[in-house]
Formats: C-alpha cells, structure tokens, sequence
C-alpha cells in the first residue's frame, strides 16, 4: 500500500514481476485484501497468481516513523515484516514511508549481532559502472564504528551482487588527505585502514562518479544531501536540453537525431533501473523504493529482493563480522 501510486503501480510491477520471472516465486501483497482484489480486476493479469495477507492500515508520510511499531500494528508494513520475522517471506518490499519501513524492519526483525545500526545504501552510475554509496539518510550522526560497519557491509554487498572481487572502499571527505574532516571521519579512517577491506583513502564529493570507488561511506545527512541533489541532475539537463533545442530549428532536428543517443545516456541514471535501495544490517531482506516508483521500478525491486534472498547476503554480513 505504499507509495505514491499504490496499490496500482505496485500490482502492476508485481504482474510484471511474475511474467517475466514465470512464477518461479511467490508474491504476498499486504493490505486490505478486497480493495487489492478489485484494483487486480481493473488490470491484465495474465497467468499471475498471488497470496493475500490482510493489513487494515496504512501508514502514510505524514505519520511518524515509528507508527508501524507503535500507532498503526496493522499497518500494510507491519504485517509484512511480521510474515518476514515469521519465517513466511524470504524478502520484504515496499515504496512506502522510508523511515517507517526502516525503524519497522530494525524493530521487527532485529539488527544483525555484531551490527550497531543497519543503513541504507543507494546507487549512482560512474563512468565504471556503478558505485553504492553509504548512507543514504537512515544514520544521520554516526561514530567511526558504525562508519566502518557501513564501508564492511557495502563490500560485501557490492561483491556479491555485482560480481566485484575486491570492491574498493572509500570515505568521503572534505579532501583526500587523512587529516582533514571531522573527528568521526578520522577515526573511521583510521578503523579503514587496519580493517582487511581494501580501502583506498578519503575521496571528494567529484570523485562519486568517476568510477574510482566501488562504495563510498559517508554519514546519513551527507548521503542524503548528496541522493536528493543527485535525483534532480536528469530533470535538470533534459530541461536544459529540450530548452537550446528549441531555439531554432535546426537544433530541434540535430535533437531528433540525437533521442535515442540522450535516452540510452539518461538511462543510467534512472533510479528505476535499480528499483529500489537495500536495508543492510537487519535480519531480513528489505528493499526500500522511491515514492514515485513505477511499474517498471517495482518490477525491479522484486528482483533485487530476490537476488539478495538467494545469495544470502546476510549470512555474509554475519560470517565477516565474527571474523
């Protein structure tokens, strides 16, 4: 029930979701189960079949992010997490409230021993191909430790999914030498450099997309700022561009020309390539999505969520911290 278009996008990523994977999962939309079955009605849905898990409430953005824990138990989040602790769900998905989804999965399933707070990660395209960067917004103060936690758990993360052998770890700083920054910068610098990660130094914000880190650490209110000033880089060159190609006409038919060029460049930059952005750090598979997610980018979640349900990323997370 999450998200700005929900139900509807996210049973049609769901139906999409299914069609090309041909069923070789199961999927258990939670939320009030008559309104989920006669939106279905409304849309194609070919050979999919799916499970229902009654929720009554919905948390919305207005609400705080403790609400799936303390005012809304039933919401649609909730329950879904409880199926996820219960063992009924491999993976739990959701474009709904991000700090509910994230306070309810540290509440519900629990942090992984070891681990002093779960963070989200969130991806950017480099000229290499793609670099996570940690956290997203979930930590806004962070110790050293936890800093360090976060630059272990994307390592593993960006090993296992994207089939980098030694992911190359970076902090991000102010400038790339050890003595600049603030204090938990320094110290995590520190942890970095005796940890067996293969950390290559401190980083600046104009090193994000260059390709010469595969995961970028930094603490929450940075990621934030950085994520949210990332999602407005697209919409601002395609205004731009549509802008100069209307000037003349000449620049509308070298734009015609160019479409297809431009799209294909846009395209990794489009969050609805990666569907959504891990919880890392909890005992559970979570995926977080855009508020905005389409089709498209639920679809894409699924898989995401799947993926990680398979290669156990954290049993992973867990073997390198008792390590």
């Amino acid at each position: 029930m999450g998200g700005d278009f929900a139900p509807r996008n996210v049973l049609l990523g769901a139906v999409e979701a299914l069609a090309m994977a041909s069923n070789r999962f199961e999927i258990i939309l939670v939320g009030p189960e008559e309104k989920l079955r006669n939106e279905l009605k409304q849309i194609s849905t070919g050979h999919a079949k799916f499970t229902f898990a009654e929720a009554s409430q919905v948390i919305d953005m207005h609400d705080a992010a403790t609400a799936g824990i303390k005012q809304k138990r039933d919401s649609s989040i909730s329950v879904g997490m409880t199926l996820h602790k219960n063992g009924n769900v491999d993976a739990f998905v959701s474009a709904g409230h991000s700090g509910a989804v994230m306070s309810t999965a540290t509440l519900i399933l629990g942090r992984i021993e070891g681990i002093g707070r779960p963070t989200i990660g969130t991806f950017f395209p480099t000229v290499e191909g793609v670099c996570l960067l940690l956290d997203a917004g979930a930590n806004v103060d962070c110790k050293p430790q936890h800093l360090y936690e976060f630059a272990l758990m994307g390592s593993i993360y960006t090993k296992e999914m994207f089939g980098i052998d030694k992911p190359k770890i970076a902090l991000l700083n102010i400038g790339e030498e050890e003595t600049k920054g603030n204090e938990a910068v320094k110290e995590a610098n520190k942890l970095l450099k005796q940890s067996s990660l293969n950390f290559i130094g401190n980083v600046e914000g104009r090193d994000i997309l260059s390709g010469e880190a595969d995961v970028i650490v930094c603490d929450g209110f940075v990621g934030n700022v950085i994520l949210k000033f990332g999602e407005s880089i697209p919409a601002f060159f395609k205004h731009q561009i549509k802008k100069v190609i209307q000037e003349n006409l000449l620049f509308k038919l070298t734009g015609l020309v160019l479409r297809s060029t431009l799209r294909k460049a846009f395209k990794s930059m489009d969050y609805e390539e990666f569907g959504g952005v891990p919880v890392l750090g909890v005992n559970g598979v979570t995926i977080i999505g855009h508020g905005k997610s389409t089709p498209k980018a639920i679809r894409n979640m699924i898989f995401r969520a799947e993926e990680m349900a398979r290669k156990k990323i954290n049993s992973r997370i867990q073997e390198a911290i008792q390590q």
